[in-house]
């Protein structure tokens, strides 16, 4: 049976977690950016400003530890596998998501460029950052897919603590509880079609 105590704590650091995202966005404001298209075009004062701590490419490559250098390689190389599970993810939710009647995760809300506008970065640096956020914009889109594929096909909580589970985890059926798996099981499985409900209302 679910913890009326552990919902109400839940709720309390969803709440939580809305706000820290509002006054992160505030923030952000007074930066004097203006967002437009999710794109930063900062004012020209900041820009000349952080243009100033431009580094050059050759001073860049000459300052590179040896050890970054030569490891570089091997970071990129990741490229290859990171596009080819982007690939076929988005091929397994747009055709599987759409016949269990889970709404499809929309990537592009996982997938945020916007530092490579900093004019402080040179452009090996901007194509660091393209890479980083990419791969770990990647990493959270998939997580979000499997989240919602766990939520339908095997709602139920782990015997063990897991660590950094997804928002839907809480709403699982207690790890062993028979009764309330086969009782919830549709349940469950309808909150994922709210989920549509909410992204079209967004």
């Amino acid at each position: 049976m679910k913890n009326p105590r552990i919902s109400e704590l839940l709720e309390r650091i969803r709440h939580a977690e809305e706000e820290i995202e509002q006054e992160i966005k505030l923030k952000r404001a007074g930066f004097h950016a203006d967002f437009e298209n999710k794109r930063a075009h900062f004012e020209h004062e900041v820009a000349e400003q952080q243009r100033r701590f431009k580094m050059g490419l050759l001073k860049y490559l000459l300052k590179s530890e040896f050890r970054n250098v030569i490891t570089a390689p091997i970071i990129y190389v990741m490229i290859v596998p990171i596009l080819l599970i982007d690939l076929f993810v988005s091929l397994y939710q747009y055709i599987c998501f759409p016949l269990y009647g889970i709404a499809c995760v929309r990537r592009s809300d996982y997938l945020i460029f916007d530092r490579t506008h900093l004019a402080y970065l040179n452009l090996i640096e901007k194509i660091n950052c393209a890479y980083c956020s990419y791969g770990n914009g990647v990493a959270a889109y998939i997580k979000e897919v499997f989240a919602r594929t766990e939520q339908y096909w095997c709602p139920i909580k782990h015997a063990r603590r897991v660590l950094q589970a997804h928002p839907y985890y809480n709403g699982f059926t207690d790890f062993g509880d028979a009764e309330s798996y086969h009782a919830e099981l549709a349940t469950i499985r309808e909150k994922l079609r709210q989920i549509e409900i909410e992204d079209s209302t967004s």
